[in-house]
């Protein structure tokens, strides 16, 4: 195989990126695997591939290469890979916010849809909670750049990110796993695999990870702030041939995340309590504390692969799967009852996809059918504490649910024809159908929190009772001409379509839908049209190149994206009574803007400077460069064009990687040092401009060092994230009153201005900040 070696930011394949291997099992140069004739294989298309063969952006992290690299979850790879962002959402671990060349979603209520697709061996996961997935008995994860609407269906209009489980060894293996670091960080995993007969194996992991907080909650005495508390399991069954011509695997996971709530840090004093700035960035005086934070995912799949003949494989994927999420958020991070949200998430899925793949001389592909069902209800209460004409009362309370029901198929086929030894054409389509049920209720109570949360609020008006049903349909097309003019070296164009699917707003405000007809009366028909959004579209284009050639890897990648009926997620806050005091703020999501976006993409990688330390040892250096130009063409608010105003969010215009490796033989194994330094330019938390939480471009630098003997059986590794101890703002929440440009509005005094809550909401959510830790692994 090409193998790439990577620690954590050495990319281990990008388009075509042939690296170097970190395992013994995979110890090879990429001169040594182009000697041997193999490649780098993916599934970035459904089925097995060369990397080489693949007209498509794809970065690959080989699982022996996150473990030496000290990865702890998926957001490791963000770093490393071009016009990729991947962090936590805001108030967990678990909730994860994905963007791709522009695209994605920042808000996990049930109504709202991912823009990037996240996959367990295949299986989509329909929402972010739970999507932080941690790593460890991982066999890769691929990243896919650009729509992958035809082969991923609705959903994936940014991109895709594969995240692919180990499959079961053939004798009896026990590993074990340890790390110790910095914040009390500890954590440990326990797999163990074995065989019952030739055909049947066993195993599973056990995973505890947990670490101190970065911070502490001042406020409340105990509760730490940016902690991890979890346990995770999964175990596998599988059966079948062995030559694997029938193979069926069973496999269930199970997460509990019992983390302190994670809370933001106020950036301007409290306009009420006065309360100042605190130093610490990671400490916090959020008051919320009920729920208790306690998120659960768990799921099982089946999958089933079958040789029909020489040339025919069928394969059925099935999965349920479903997750809850008690979590209580503190938008002011205050003592005071002001903009406290206690919430619940809580969604469950079942899906089916059938695919019969077809292998022949000149001609490859796939035909498939999907189906999933799925279910999402999200809880929460918006409590403002006294105000306006319940003043003397306790916490007035704006109560909103939203229960949204998917059923959603399609259809899709995509077949590759080699029209010699060095063209080949692509074409690919699917069929989609969506329906969107969503029920939204919305009322005001008073007595503080509900009491699903504990409380004791009763209703004292329902201001919205929606049940609505929309049914949205559409065809994917993908195209593609490859050309190699020799066996390390192709080129290719590209055409890919990929839509993000529709729905009703599920904080929509029935009292703010516009009177349309001037009657006095929102008809029902009014609030469907005010609450409903259409789905988003973008037509991809890409130019690339891929190779190896004197022991360098490298993948360069043009493309241009056109996005239209851009959905935009907004909040504005609801004065009912007119008394001047913004008593609740509703969801106002429309189909408002049209984008395009523009960029390079490039990765290179080499290992050089053989035997200059002896033998075995050499030096390596991987880089990646992103550039992307995203612009708003059109952006309508109150039938104004703002476009010129709005920035695309989560989507800095550079994102580079650099990362320089030496190996050593050491002490019957091989010594690995490794040290990377990545940049982000500006990022953008939202579409409108924030002077408070927009983050400048900054730098990390990581390094590694790691000792493998030379039988595989242990490791031994040193590992520091972030060792320049850089703080940066990875998200936020603001409720401030500003211009159309993002400028703040102030009064006279020169206090800003609140939309909603009275101390003033402008609270961020900032990245690790250094982490140096230990790990051990053992093989038996």
């Amino acid at each position: 195989m090409k193998l790439i070696t990577a620690f954590r930011s050495l990319v281990l394949a990008s388009v075509a990126l042939p690296a170097f291997a970190v395992a013994p099992a995979m110890a090879q140069s990429a001169g040594e695997a182009v000697e041997e004739g193999n490649d780098i294989v993916v599934t970035a298309r459904r089925r097995a591939e060369s990397l080489l063969d693949v007209p498509v952006a794809v970065t690959a992290y080989s699982g022996d290469a996150l473990a030496q690299a000290g990865a702890l979850d998926i957001t490791a790879i963000s770093d490393t890979t071009p016009n990729v962002t991947l962090e936590n959402s805001r108030g967990t671990n678990s909730t994860l916010t994905a963007f791709i060349r522009g695209v994605g979603q920042q808000d996990p209520v049930a109504g709202f849809e991912a823009g990037v697709g996240i996959y367990v061996d295949d299986v989509y996961l329909n929402r972010p909670q739970g999507a932080v997935l941690d790593i460890y008995e991982v066999e890769r994860i691929e990243v896919l750049r650009g729509p992958q609407g035809t082969l991923y269906g609705r959903n994936t209009i940014g991109g895709a990110v594969k995240y692919v489980t180990k499959r079961l060894p053939d004798q009896f293996q026990m590993k074990l796993r340890g790390t110790y670091g910095s914040y009390n960080q500890a954590d440990g995993v326990i797999t163990v695999s074995a065989p019952l007969d030739e055909r049947v194996r066993i195993g599973g992991s056990l995973a505890r990870l947990s670490r101190g907080g970065f911070g502490d909650n001042l406020n409340i005495p105990g509760v730490e702030n940016y902690n991890k508390d979890v346990w995770a399991g999964r175990g596998t069954l599988e059966f079948g041939e062995p030559d694997d011509s029938f193979l069926v695997r069973i496999s269930g996971d199970y997460t509990r995340d019992k983390s302190d709530p994670r809370n933001g840090h106020r950036l301007i004093p409290g306009l009420l309590s006065g309360a100042p700035v605190l130093s610490d960035v990671y400490d916090t005086r959020a008051g919320l504390n009920k729920p208790k934070q306690d998120v659960k995912a768990y799921g099982l799949a089946m999958n089933v692969t079958a040789s029909l003949t020489d040339t025919l494989t069928l394969r059925s994927i099935s999965a349920w799967r479903a997750d809850k999420s008690f979590t209580p958020i503190d938008f002011d991070a205050l003592p005071s009852v002001d903009v406290d949200v206690p919430a619940l998430y809580k969604n469950e899925q079942t899906s089916q996809e059938f695919q019969l793949v077809y292998e022949g001389e000149k001609l490859k592909g796939l035909v498939g059918f999907y189906y999933l069902a799925a279910k999402a209800t999200t809880q929460f209460d918006v409590i403002l504490g006294t105000t306006g004409p319940l003043l003397g009362l306790p916490g007035l309370n704006a109560y909103t649910e939203g229960d949204v029901r998917t059923s959603t198929w399609s259809v899709f086929g995509d077949f590759t024809y080699d029209l010699s030894d060095m063209f080949s054409v692509s074409v690919g389509g699917r069929y989609t159908s969506d329906v969107r049920h969503s029920k939204i209720l919305r009322q005001t109570k008073i007595g503080g929190a509900s009491p699903l949360f504990g409380g004791t609020a009763f209703p004292i008006a329902t201001i919205t009772n929606f049940d609505g049903r929309a049914k949205f349909t559409d065809f994917n097309p993908r195209a593609s001409i490859s050309f190699k003019p020799s066996k390390d070296h192709m080129l290719y164009a590209s055409y890919a379509q990929g839509f993000k699917g529709g729905g009703f707003d599920p904080r929509g405000d029935a009292r703010i839908a516009p009177d349309t007809d001037r009657n006095g009366v929102r008809s029902y028909q009014e609030i469907y049209d005010f609450f409903l959004f259409d789905p988003e579209t973008v037509d991809s284009y890409e130019l690339g190149w891929k190779g190896s050639f004197a022991g360098i890897s490298a993948a360069v990648t043009g493309f241009y994206g056109d996005y239209k009926n851009v959905q935009i997620p907004g909040s504005v806050g609801v004065d009912a009574n007119g008394d001047g005091i913004f008593e609740s703020f509703a969801g106002v999501t429309t189909n408002a803007a049209k984008a395009t976006f523009k960029g390079v993409e490039a990765e290179v990688s080499s290992r050089f400077a053989r035997g200059f330390a002896g033998d075995g040892s050499s030096l390596s250096f991987a880089g990646t460069l992103g550039y992307i130009d995203g612009k708003y063409k059109t952006y309508i608010v109150n039938n104004v064009d703002v476009s010129n105003l709005r920035r695309i969010q989560n989507t800095p215009k550079w994102t580079t990687s650099a990362t320089l490796g030496a190996r050593f033989a050491v002490a019957s194994g091989s010594l690995n040092a490794t040290t990377t330094l990545s940049y982000r330019s500006k990022t953008f938390q939202f579409e409108t401009p924030s002077p408070f939480l927009d983050q400048k471009g900054y730098s990390l630098l990581d390094a590694s060092l790691v000792w493998t003997s030379d039988n595989d059986r242990w490791t031994l590794g040193l590992h520091g994230k972030n060792l320049t101890d850089k703080q940066y703002i990875t998200s936020g929440y603001q409720f401030l009153s500003a211009q159309a440009d993002g400028t703040i509005n102030r009064t006279a005094g020169g206090n800003v201005i609140p939309t909603l809550g009275r101390e003033g909401v402008a609270t961020a959510f900032y990245g690790n900040p250094r982490q140096i830790f230990v790990s051990a692994g053992l093989k038996f």
